[in-house]
């Protein structure tokens, strides 16, 4: 698909990897709407900076009807949504063998948040890349999703279970969209991994075949080549230095 003058969301635009998406989304063509859910400051300053025709939206993942509203205010303001990138999760370090911690109401937010957002934000755009015959959705999850591992059992659970949806979806919505997905594995600088456990992020990058963390960059650079594939659907690349081998 050629990304020229397509119309972007990403979901958690604002964070560390978020901005990384809409930039290099930008650079590709692209007019973006950088959807936030708190730090709206944050978000407008992401938009003003893109070399494009940009938005912040704020948008809630917890609420449905937000989720539904978000996406008409991208098509009212564009005329079009050509591509969703679901970047926004939550996590929170919880080790594996503390069960007390554990809670209930741990478990629903990290679900919700990111397994529940995503299929909601694909429902609500879906309908409009069908009408126009195309559109591309890339699901962010991570490596904690081919494995026991991360920052939490629910985190864990959440990625594993948006590597499924990203495949079921990819049939749903055949043929005009295709669902495909990025794992990153470590990486720096953002929100998710500044609530890891320093020891647990020096364990997760020596336990890299580079040695180093995962590239952010790297990761956004992915998204717009799966973006721009005729032919590539329901499959979730693994971006890590070399720790997840599948």
């Amino acid at each position: 698909m050629d990304l020229q003058d397509k119309v972007a969301i990403v979901t958690g635009g604002n964070g560390g990897l978020g901005q990384r998406i809409c930039f290099a989304l930008a650079a590709a063509g692209c007019k973006i709407a950088v959807v936030y859910g708190k730090s709206k400051e944050q978000a407008e300053e992401v938009a003003e900076n893109l070399e494009t025709e940009a938005i912040a939206v704020q948008c809630d993942l917890l609420e449905p009807d937000q989720i539904t509203g978000m996406a008409q205010q991208v098509l009212d303001h564009f005329g079009r949504i050509d591509i969703l990138i679901n970047d926004a999760a939550y996590n929170k370090w919880i080790s594996f063998d503390d069960l007390d911690a554990l809670t209930l109401e741990e478990w629903h937010k990290i679900l919700d948040i990111n397994l529940t957002g995503p299929m909601l934000c694909i429902k609500a755009v879906a309908p409009v890349m069908k009408k126009q015959g195309a559109g591309r959705i890339i699901n962010i999850s991570s490596t904690a999703g081919f494995g026991p591992t991360g920052s939490s059992i629910p985190y864990a659970i959440s990625k594993a279970a948006l590597n499924h949806l990203t495949k079921c979806m990819a049939v749903g919505l055949k043929p005009e969209i295709n669902v495909n997905g990025v794992a990153p594995g470590f990486i720096t600088g953002t929100r998710a991994t500044s609530n890891l456990l320093p020891e647990y992020q020096e364990k997760a990058q020596a336990a890299t075949a580079l040695g180093v963390p995962a590239d952010k960059d790297d990761v956004a650079n992915q998204v717009v080549s799966l973006c721009k594939a005729d032919t590539i659907t329901g499959q979730t690349l693994i971006v890590d230095s070399g720790r997840v081998f599948h």
